[in-house]
């Protein structure tokens, strides 16, 4: 009988499984009760039974096992005892405890579970799915396994048995964990697995498969020097403690990583769909047009070229022809028919390279990286890293990518493969003769009988065919082009009492465009114009204003602000555009143009809206609605922050969030929307409110979200307002380009732009410039060691934000001049400071800035000595800096967490933090901040007994400083004269 047996007394505990656990301390549950089983001596008992997989113990091996060579005088009656107890403790499910042959036994059966049987049947699953090749099965089972660990096995159990089975679970729990790294490494999470590997190696020095497994992740990270470090640091502490070398896996991974074995790098998964789950496979491939018509010539083309990259060849085509020839619908029927050539995964983007804005590589390939699973974090900075790591992930996989609308090789050529097996089709308006290897294919016009056809299967056989004549009319006035074809069609489909000859008629009557519509790439404003015309009074007025704006699309509340309409009407007006075609449903409430149709819409606007003034007037307006609801958010983000009330007013009341994630949500989803209508509007009557927008959504710029976008416009808004002599809006445009300077780690260009600012500032009157010049000066000069004239500018914004009884500013003053005092050495003052800081942002509420208070107030007891206090702080910090979404403190958070660790002989730990730091700071906070990251983790390293490899990563370290000329060269420099370890120069040069 067993917990499943539903007979009897008991009925109502046999419904609830028993559960019990070893792997940690020795517990029971029935259902989510806990189940109490004694003493330390009954759990012993227990524990000997349960790791006997069912199986009788003598009473003279569970004696043994309990006491070993010195067992009580009546152990016998003690052991019974602990059984009766144990039985009792177990209530309706006492039966699994069964005496035979003056022994005991546990017979669980399937209606009881134990922590090791699970772990067991995981990691057999585990072992299946590897071999099978399903490696990302493999990782997550052993992941589960190994979770089924809480602590140390048979934690405060006695006995010479219990003592025993720790060690065999901890070493095939490291055994398990050393098959889940290894499955990391093969995925391609090598980044990830370094800061595990560096703990691990840390607490079993003398394991060589860890070091082997961080030797690999290393080199696949592109820390070559320390790779080779770690193979020097283990041939050292394998002579000092056993007297032998290396194992032969070991010296040939040296070996390899010496001479940059190819085949070490990362090598994607290959076979079949059903096994090649180890990476994410992209499905970006827009769906395809169900009424693609003709065709067929190209069609086969197309799909030839693309049969060639059978893992011999990276096939390119790229199609190129006149706007509206339908290139789009082509090159993506094609893909989705060639799909299944390429196993793993298809990627798409639109480059606009027709339009004003075209798509940067950079950002791209970033978008890319993501779609193949890279996560944010290790994702380079730079066009060159990120495509090298692009083809680096592409090798030996098969890949197609679709680059849509690309405005010339020169944008195309980071984009693609580069790897035989991959593909790429690219559709242009120009012929790409300088893409070299392309196959090119220039799109014509449709013939007669495929125009006829398409035009016949979006209106309808029996239409076309009763008025055959007049259906040739209109085809042929469209220039046979497809998507004016398309335009043209869908107007007639959508008016049932209009005939093919209404529409003939109107064609040939629509302001003479007849030859237009036939001449190059003015056919396509000309087809548009059908479309256009058709439009009533208010739509048209929609249609024309809404390609006024310069974001990639716009989302239903700033359209309505735009067109100085309720969000409901706006609805209805861009649903109605949808349907016509003139415009795109991007996601629920947001809508698109395509680039040429925006481009037609701006000429309709400079034609046709009257008064002229209109146009500005509505780009107006939708500043002001960006300005307004950043407003909102700024202030939700820091109440009490008197920014807002010296910013440009609004007339738009904004959108209101309900709490910080739904403003952050917002600022990160509107960021890029924003930031093209602050450039597109900075100049003249709305220059000043365009640099107000980018001082209001200020931790945007932090977060690296579209940094390079941000820091393009807020350049270009200060040479506007430079042109213009408005002091003012300059002095606030350089405010901005300081802290993103800041946030890239530039101080010599932040400390340039925060002193003109405070200049431009005085001049214009404007107290918010000068203030935060002060305290951005304050902040530049603690970053390069000058903390007595940190002292001296910080204490200035102090007085001046208390003067303006601008609380938030006043605290990070506070925090500011605390990390001052505190690098002086001046604990008492530097914690008060910081206490005051705290205190603020406690009364206000928890936001962004109160997780920057904490972090001082970390640091300041860190140095003041009080370790557990920063600890807590920081961590506090770490947290509101994670949920805010600020990759930038969350890495400096890990930094500073790591530097507690090392002050409170915690080196492992630190090791640990300081990876982490580095990981996030890999695309924020700039190479001086990624050198302090280094400097630490190489201290926590040498403190672990690692220091070939703590020197590789001060040399790195040194080579950031020495290229930035900061004065922490002269600390590391230090570091690496310390008496040097045998062989590093040979190793690690």
């Amino acid at each position: 009988m067993g917990a499943g047996d539903h007979t009897g007394v008991g009925t109502e505990h046999r419904e609830q499984k028993l559960r019990f656990a070893v792997l940690g301390p020795v517990r029971a549950w029935r259902g989510d009760q806990p189940v109490g089983m004694g003493s330390p001596q009954q759990k012993a008992l227990l524990a000997a039974l349960l790791l006997r997989g069912g199986h009788t113990a003598t009473a003279e091996e569970l004696i043994d096992s309990i006491w070993g060579e010195e067992p009580p005088e009546r152990a016998k009656a003690a052991l019974r005892t602990y059984a009766s107890r144990i039985r009792k403790a177990l209530g309706a499910d006492a039966d699994i405890l069964v005496s035979e042959s003056g022994g005991y036994a546990i017979r669980t059966g399937p209606e009881a579970a134990l922590d090791v049987e699970t772990a067991h049947e995981l990691a057999v699953r585990a072992e299946k799915a590897a071999s099978g090749g399903d490696r990302a099965q493999a990782r997550e089972l052993y992941g589960a396994a190994l979770a089924q660990w809480d602590g140390e096995p048979l934690a405060h159990v006695p006995g010479p048995f219990a003592e025993h089975q720790r060690v065999r679970l901890e070493e095939w729990r490291l055994g398990l964990l050393e098959l889940r790294l290894d499955l990391d490494l093969q995925v391609g999470c090598h980044a990830e697995a370094v800061s595990e590997l560096t703990a691990l190696t840390a607490a079993h020095p003398l394991r060589e498969r860890l070091r082997e497994l961080l030797m690999l992740a290393l080199y696949r990270s592109g820390r070559q020097a320390e790779a080779l470090a770690v193979y020097a640091d283990t041939r050292r502490l394998l002579a000092d403690e056993l007297g032998v070398d290396p194992r032969p896996e070991l010296s040939e991974l040296q070996q390899r990583i010496l001479e940059a074995d190819e085949e070490l790098t990362y090598q994607a998964d290959t076979r079949s769909p059903a096994s090649a789950t180890s990476v994410t496979r992209p499905a970006q491939l827009p769906a395809t047009v169900a009424d693609f018509t003709g065709r067929t010539s190209f069609v086969a083309e197309l799909s030839d070229q693309l049969a060639q990259a059978e893992g011999t060849v990276m096939a390119v085509s790229a199609v190129a022809g006149i706007g509206g020839v339908g290139k789009t619908t082509l090159a993506i029927h094609v893909a989705h028919a060639a799909a299944d050539r390429f196993p793993d995964g298809q990627l798409y983007v639109d480059l606009q390279g027709a339009g004003s804005s075209p798509a940067d590589p950079e950002a791209v390939l970033g978008s890319f990286l993501r779609a193949l699973g890279v996560a944010d974090s290790d994702i380079p900075s730079g066009l060159h890293d990120r495509a090298a790591l692009f083809r680096s992930l592409l090798a030996g996989r098969r890949v197609l990518a679709l680059l849509d609308n690309a405005r010339d090789a020169a944008q195309v050529r980071p984009l693609l493969p580069g790897t035989a097996g991959c593909a790429a089709l690219v559709t242009s308006r120009v012929r790409m003769v300088d893409l070299a290897g392309a196959h090119l294919v220039d799109l014509d016009v449709m013939s007669p009988e495929e125009a006829i056809a398409l035009f016949s299967r979006i209106v309808g056989e029996e239409r076309v065919l009763a008025e055959r004549e007049a259906a040739m009319d209109v085809v042929a006035a469209c220039g046979f082009l497809p998507l004016a074809i398309r335009i043209a069609a869908a107007r007639l489909s959508a008016r049932r009492t209009w005939t093919v000859t209404v529409l003939a008629a109107k064609l040939a009557d629509e302001r003479r465009r007849l030859d237009e519509l036939q001449a190059g790439d003015q056919a396509v404003g000309a087809t548009f114009e059908l479309g256009y015309g058709q439009l009533d009074r208010e739509q048209a007025r929609a249609f024309r204003l809404l390609g006024l704006a310069e974001g990639p699309d716009i989302s239903l509340d700033a359209a309505a602000a735009l067109l100085d309409r309720t969000p409901e009407d706006t609805e209805d007006l861009l649903e109605s555009l949808v349907d016509t075609s003139l415009l795109e449903s991007a996601a629920p409430r947001r809508y698109r143009f395509h680039d040429l149709v925006r481009l037609f819409a701006r000429a309709c606007a400079e034609r046709d809206e009257q008064p002229p003034s209109e146009c500005e007037a509505a780009l107006a307006r939708l500043l002001d609605f960006y300005l307004a609801t950043a407003r909102n958010v700024h202030a939700l983000e820091r109440p009490e922050e008197r920014l807002v009330d010296h910013l440009e007013p609004t007339r738009h009341p904004g959108l209101r969030f309900a709490g910080q994630s739904d403003a952050i949500d917002w600022e990160f989803t509107e960021s890029a929307c924003f930031l093209a209508c602050a450039r597109q509007a900075g100049h003249g009557a709305t220059l000043n409110s365009a640099v107000d927008l980018l001082m209001a959504t200020g931790p945007l710029g932090e977060s690296g979200v579209n940094l390079r976008q941000y820091q393009q416009t807020a350049e270009a808004l200060r040479e506007a307002a430079s042109a213009d002599g408005n002091a003012r809006a300059e002095a606030r445009a350089r405010s901005v380009l300081t802290g993103l300077h800041l946030t890239t780690g530039d101080l010599p260009a932040a400390d340039e732009e925060a002193r003109t600012a405070g200049i431009l500032g005085s001049v214009a009157g404007d107290p918010m410039s000068t203030s935060y010049s002060l305290n951005d000066r304050g902040i530049v000069a603690n970053y390069q060691g000058r903390y007595e004239d940190a002292k001296e500018f910080l204490s200035q914004a102090l007085a001046a934000f208390r003067a303006q009884d601008n609380k938030i500013a006043e605290a990070s003053a506070l925090s500011n001049l605390a990390r001052a005092h505190s690098w002086l050495g001046e604990s008492t003052q530097a914690l008060g400071l910081a206490a005051q800081a705290v205190a603020i942002h406690a009364r206000l509420g928890v936001t962004m800035r109160h997780g920057n208070a904490l972090y001082a107030f970390g640091i300041a007891l860190t140095d003041a000595g009080r370790l557990t206090e920063a600890e807590q702080h920081l961590s506090e910090a770490l947290d509101i800096f994670q949920k805010c979404r600020q990759p930038l403190w969350v890495g400096m958070s890990y930094f500073r967490l790591g530097e507690v660790h090392l002050a409170a002989d915690r080196p492992a730990q630190a090791a640990v933090l300081a990876e982490q730091a580095i990981a996030m700071l890999r695309s924020v906070g700039g190479p001086w901040r990624r050198a302090n990251a280094l400097t630490l983790l190489g201290r926590a390293l040498d403190a672990i007994g690692q220091q070939r490899r703590a020197h590789a990563c001060w040399r790195e370290a040194l080579e950031q400083y020495e290229a930035l000329s900061a004065p922490e060269a002269a600390v590391v420099r230090e570091l690496l004269a310390e008496p040097d370890v045998s062989g590093l120069a040979a190793h690690c040069s």
